[in-house]
C-alpha cells in the first residue's frame, strides 16, 4: 500500500479535499477519492476529515492508496445484447430483471458476472463488485448502459456524467392522463425518512431535474419520454410519483392497483456521449422491448 503526502499551497486554499486529491491523482476518479476518505485512508494534519473538508494553506495531507483486491466474482456465460464495443468501452442493452452488480441476495446472474465472462479488461475504479460500471439501472429498468474497459475511460465517462454532458432519454408508462405536453420536474431527491428502502423528494436532498414530454395520451394513462439532467437513484420513478403520475407496474412507488408487469414500465431508450479517448460524439438507441410494447397494447385495448 503506497503512502503519499502533500502540503496545501496558497493557491489551493479552500478547495475541497476530494477535489484537490482528484487533481493531484489525475488517474483516479473523484468518487474513488471519496471512498478513500470514507474508509479512513486520508488524513489532514493527522486527523480524518470528510470529503467536503475545505483545505487551508499549510495543511499536511497524508493518504494511502489501497491495494487493488483480487476479483472474486465468478464470470458467467450469460448472453449480452452489446450495441457497441471497442478497446475502451461497451454499450450494453440490459434486459429487465437483470441486476447490474452483485450485492446481498444477488451474488450471481448479474450484468457484472456476464461482463467478466465477455471481457477481462474492465475498469477497477468502482471496486471489486462493480468493475467497469460507470452508472447503473434498476433491476427492472431495461435499456442502455455504458461500461468502461479501463480506468482512463472510466474517469472520462464519470466526469461527463458529473458535468451533465451525457444525454439520456427514457420512455415510461405512467398512471393518469397528463393534461399538458411537456414539463420539467426540479425537485431534490434523498432517502425517504419514513421508508429507508425508498427515495423521496426531500428538502435536504440532492439536486434532481427531469424533463418530460407526452408521446401519447390515454384517458387514464400517459406514454412519456423523459430526459435526465441528473442521475439520482430512482429519479424518474420518484419524480413522476411526486407530481401524481406514478409509473405503471412500479412495486415501490406505484399504486397497488396497476397493470402487473413484474416491475416498472421504464426503458433507457437512448444514450449519447463523447468517447472518452477519441473525442468522437456517439449516440445509441434501442428498440422498445417486448414487455413494454405488450403493456402499451393492453392499455390501447382498454379504449
Amino acid at each position: 500500500m503506497s503512502f503519499q503526502t502533500h502540503t496545501v499551497t496558497p493557491e489551493q486554499n479552500q478547495i475541497r479535499i476530494d477535489k484537490l486529491l482528484s487533481e493531484i491523482n489525475p488517474d483516479r476518479s473523484r468518487s474513488q477519492i471519496q471512498t478513500w476518505i470514507a474508509e479512513g485512508y486520508v488524513e489532514v494534519n493527522e486527523r480524518q476529515v470528510k470529503a467536503n473538508y475545505k483545505c487551508e494553506e499549510g495543511d499536511v495531507i497524508e493518504w494511502q492508496i489501497p491495494e487493488v483486491k483480487a476479483l472474486e466474482i465468478t464470470a458467467e456465460n450469460i448472453p449480452l445484447d452489446i450495441m457497441y464495443e471497442d478497446s475502451d468501452l461497451l454499450v450494453v442493452n440490459k434486459p429487465r430483471g437483470m441486476v447490474v452488480h452483485p450485492s446481498a441476495g444477488h451474488g450471481s446472474g448479474t450484468l457484472v458476472n456476464a461482463l467478466l465472462y465477455h471481457c477481462n479488461d474492465l475498469s477497477g475504479i468502482n471496486g471489486v463488485e462493480r468493475p467497469g460500471i460507470v452508472h447503473r439501472l434498476d433491476k427492472d429498468t431495461s435499456g442502455l448502459l455504458v461500461v468502461a474497459k479501463h480506468d482512463q475511460a472510466h474517469i472520462g465517462l464519470s466526469e461527463q456524467f458529473a458535468n451533465r454532458e451525457v444525454e439520456r432519454k427514457y420512455i415510461a408508462l405512467v398512471h393518469g392522463e397528463i393534461p399538458h405536453e411537456t414539463g420539467i420536474i426540479d425537485a431534490p431527491i434523498g432517502r425517504d425518512p419514513k421508508n429507508r428502502q425508498r427515495m423521496a423528494v426531500v428538502d435536504n436532498g440532492k439536486s434532481a431535474v427531469t424533463n418530460f414530454h407526452v408521446l401519447k395520451h390515454f384517458p387514464d394513462y400517459s406514454f412519456i419520454e423523459c430526459k435526465l439532467e441528473t442521475g439520482r437513484t430512482h429519479q424518474i420513478r420518484v419524480h413522476m410519483r411526486y407530481i401524481g403520475y406514478p409509473l405503471v407496474g412500479d412495486p415501490l412507488y406505484g399504486p397497488r392497483k396497476t397493470i402487473d408487469l413484474g416491475g416498472q414500465a421504464l426503458h433507457a431508450k437512448k444514450v449519447s456521449f463523447t468517447h472518452p479517448i477519441t473525442g468522437k460524439w456517439l449516440e445509441f438507441e434501442s428498440a422498445i422491448p417486448t414487455y413494454f410494447s405488450d403493456a402499451l397494447k393492453i392499455i390501447e385495448k382498454m379504449y
